[in-house]
């Protein structure tokens, strides 16, 4: 039995809609690009002209496992040492001390970067930063999920997550951090195999490396750019579920 709160939306956006006829920088979140890459024309339905998607309910224990290990990797990075899972998989960092830490983190500010060419202000708030001794960081995702076997990066849908570790690393870049191609997910899955709940769920949490290439992500920028300045909705994307819906959906009622 899940309990969800409930969100009431009109369905229509008025604020942080893109004008090209503006000169002010436009606050582009890394997760809005992400929806660009997905489909164009669901993007340009959001930014452009305000029409939200349907949004469903927040994976509650998903955020409490993120606040958990925040606070798990916090008290590490207060004494300057590296997590256990970290001596466990051989990396050579601590997590990392910066007084920009908690504005990183946020979802609503993060980590930022003035792209000049197309004036968007591109940001993402991110989990975590390790850095090494000779001052290299490493950026780090937490995941959470509950399924039989080991986890992997190798589901296709997991694309998106490698993308979003890639956009964190060229935002670093940006901001004249010395980055590590590779970057950490910390990975919890849920066990299923106890004998009960009994007000306890017990996790196997792994660290799973991935060397990113965030050289897609300036072109995706001119590209979205591209989209959003032009009067010209895009097509409907084949493999969007949305744009299905809104095709079957509209064939249907006319």
């Amino acid at each position: 039995m899940s309990e969800y709160p409930t969100k009431i939306k009109t369905g229509k956006r008025v604020n942080n809609l893109y004008d090209p006829k503006s000169k002010s920088p436009f606050k582009l979140s890394r997760t809005r690009l992400e929806d660009f890459m997905n489909c164009p024309r669901c993007f340009y339905l959001d930014r452009r002209l305000g029409i939200e998607e349907p949004s469903g309910p927040q994976f509650n224990l998903n955020i409490a496992v993120d606040a958990l290990l925040k606070k798990e990797f916090d008290i590490y990075r207060a004494k300057r040492e590296p997590h256990p899972l970290m001596v466990k998989y051989n990396i050579n960092a601590v997590p990392m001390q910066h007084p920009e830490l908690d504005t990183w983190r946020n979802a609503f500010k993060g980590i930022q970067y003035l792209h000049q060419p197309t004036n968007f202000l591109l940001f993402g708030g991110i989990d975590d930063v390790w850095q090494s001794l000779s001052g290299e960081i490493f950026i780090v995702d937490y995941k959470a999920t509950s399924k039989e076997g080991d986890v992997t990066l190798d589901d296709e849908w997991k694309d998106a997550y490698k993308r979003q570790m890639e956009i964190y690393q060229w935002l670093f870049r940006k901001n004249n951090f010395n980055v590590s191609r590779t970057g950490y997910f910390v990975y919890c899955n849920g066990l299923k195999s106890e004998n009960g709940f009994f007000d306890h769920l017990k996790f196997k949490t792994v660290i799973l490396p991935y060397a990113g290439n965030d050289s897609w992500v300036e072109p995706a920028l001119f590209k979205a750019c591209e989209c959003l300045k032009s009067d010209q909705l895009p097509d409907c994307t084949p493999q969007c579920g949305l744009c299905l819906y809104r095709k079957v959906s509209k064939e249907a009622e006319s």
